[in-house]
């Protein structure tokens, strides 16, 4: 059914309403922190290097009609770690970002991220900064619980931690770290139960695992942190200091949805730029495409001060608060099927 038909909006309203409402509180509580707001660039010659999303291809022309191959971004993330190396401490920005090949009740093709970056600090502070925005947002809003799929989950400080790891073993009974290989780690999944196909490999057998054990257990009772991933999985984090094998990165549940995800951001070049040619070698393989890497962006990282930075799906935080059911549900104008 067309979205713009009158019946239709009607019942959308009040939750594009709130939305608004919602908005207006966020901004008033980074302002309040002393973060400024800063617009980036959609259009970019590097969308972002995470090999399983997936870019919108576009053409910038000069006026002469030469013309270079540019993308969407899917992140404002690249841009605003250039500004952090400018200068600016603490920024934030609410960006129109784009995914293509995703669609489903929680995801959509175009969609709002929430970002949000420190300089001089690491993700403990991004956790306080999660637990303080959504106690401001909930008492703008007079909200006592976010709601998700029937669940009412309680705005209970302080936020559960858990580690992926420690996740791993309580929900699934496997130890990440005494299979350090994909075959004993496909043997364990197996034991476990769950679907490990010959050719995964240890990273898949490591999501599959969260997707299928760990996720529907997290943010039941209250927002949740699942902290301590692997180095593996966290492309852009630094790692745990005394523990080479951790990254330090969280993501946010609340009833069993992601809505944040955040790291003590890496400022090595040549280790970011290593991490980047394994991404794309991986894209290549099992997409048969790859981005460029954003130099720009190295040589920005090369000055950068250490920092902590964060991305949480505005849409996400929308439907949470509402209660509504689709990611359309929240949205002023959603893209055409």
């Amino acid at each position: 059914m067309t979205w713009w038909r009158p019946d239709r909006f009607a019942e959308r309203r009040p939750r594009l309403l709130l939305r608004q409402r919602l908005i207006d509180a966020l901004r008033a509580f980074f302002r309040a922190q002393g973060f400024v707001e800063v617009e980036t660039p959609i259009l970019q010659r590097s969308p972002g290097m995470e090999p399983h999303l997936m870019a919108f291809p576009t053409r910038l022309e000069a006026p002469d009609g030469r013309g270079e191959l540019r993308y969407l971004h899917t992140s404002p993330e690249f841009a605003c770690k250039k500004l952090l190396a400018a200068g600016e401490p603490r920024l934030f920005t609410l960006a129109r970002v784009f995914r293509n090949r995703e669609r489903s009740a929680t995801h959509h093709p175009e969609f709002t991220m929430l970002e949000w970056y420190r300089a001089g600090a690491d993700y403990t502070a991004l956790m306080a900064d999660c637990e303080a925005l959504l106690d401001a947002i909930a008492a703008a809003l007079s909200l006592s619980a976010w709601r998700w799929q029937g669940r009412a989950i309680p705005q209970a400080r302080p936020f559960q931690r858990i580690a992926v790891r420690e996740a791993c073993i309580r929900w699934a009974g496997v130890d990440l770290f005494a299979h350090p290989e994909a075959e004993g780690l496909r043997a364990a999944l197996r034991a476990a139960g769950l679907r490990a196909a010959d050719d995964d490999s240890w990273d898949d057998l490591v999501t599959r695992l969260l997707i299928e054990r760990v996720e529907p257990k997290l943010g039941l009772e209250r927002p949740t942190f699942l902290i301590d991933y692997p180095i593996s999985q966290a492309a852009l984090a630094r790692p745990k200091p005394g523990e080479p094998r951790l990254a330090e990165r969280f993501e946010l549940y609340v009833g069993a949805l992601e809505l944040a995800n955040a790291f003590s951001e890496l400022v090595d070049p040549a280790e970011q730029r290593r991490r980047f040619e394994a991404d794309m070698a991986l894209k290549e393989r099992l997409y048969r495409r790859r981005y460029p890497i954003d130099e720009d962006f190295l040589a920005a990282l090369a000055t950068m001060p250490p920092a902590a930075g964060i991305a949480l799906g505005l849409d996400r935080l929308v439907m949470l608060a509402t209660g509504a059911a689709r990611i359309e549900d929240v949205l002023w104008a959603p893209v055409a099927e």
